[in-house]
């Protein structure tokens, strides 16, 4: 669905959630195969069972993807993304996994070029079981509403 959201109807105090994703082994393997990360943590099921976590973990650039690919259930016509900041992985993600996000307005404030303004979300994944897997900050370049 297409939206004209501008800079001065955002808050802070905006809080979103997204639906469900869950990440297979299917994703692990095109997603190695797209990005050339065949490392045994990804690939390996034997290796990783002499490794700390037992069992193959999902890719943390592939659950970044996933994760910002739940909020894009919207598109706003007046907003682009400007970059992203402080990214981290903050617990392994396992096939059979099921993600959701939740993002939150985070700051506010003009950007040097007039007539525009950037948002900030704060971007937090979660498991299954409300474990913070991946968190980081979506800045978003927003068209300020035309006077």
């Amino acid at each position: 669905m297409f939206i004209k959201k501008y800079f001065e109807q955002f808050s802070t105090d905006e809080v979103r959630e997204t639906k469900g994703r869950t990440i297979t082994e299917t994703d692990i393997v095109i997603h190695a195969g797209q990005s050339g990360d065949f490392f045994p943590h990804h690939m390996d099921e034997e290796w990783c069972k002499t490794q700390p976590f037992k069992k193959r973990i999902a890719h943390g650039t592939l659950i970044f993807t996933v994760a910002i690919g739940l909020t894009a259930e919207l598109v706003n016509e007046v907003s682009m993304t400007y970059g992203y900041d402080r990214l981290r992985f903050l617990a392994p993600v396992f096939i059979g996994d099921t993600l959701h996000v939740e993002v939150s307005i985070k700051e506010m404030k003009d950007h040097k070029k007039p007539g525009f303004g950037l948002v900030t979300e704060l971007v937090q994944a979660f498991n299954q079981s409300g474990q913070l897997v991946m968190v980081c900050d979506h800045i978003l370049l927003v068209h300020k509403k035309e006077a």
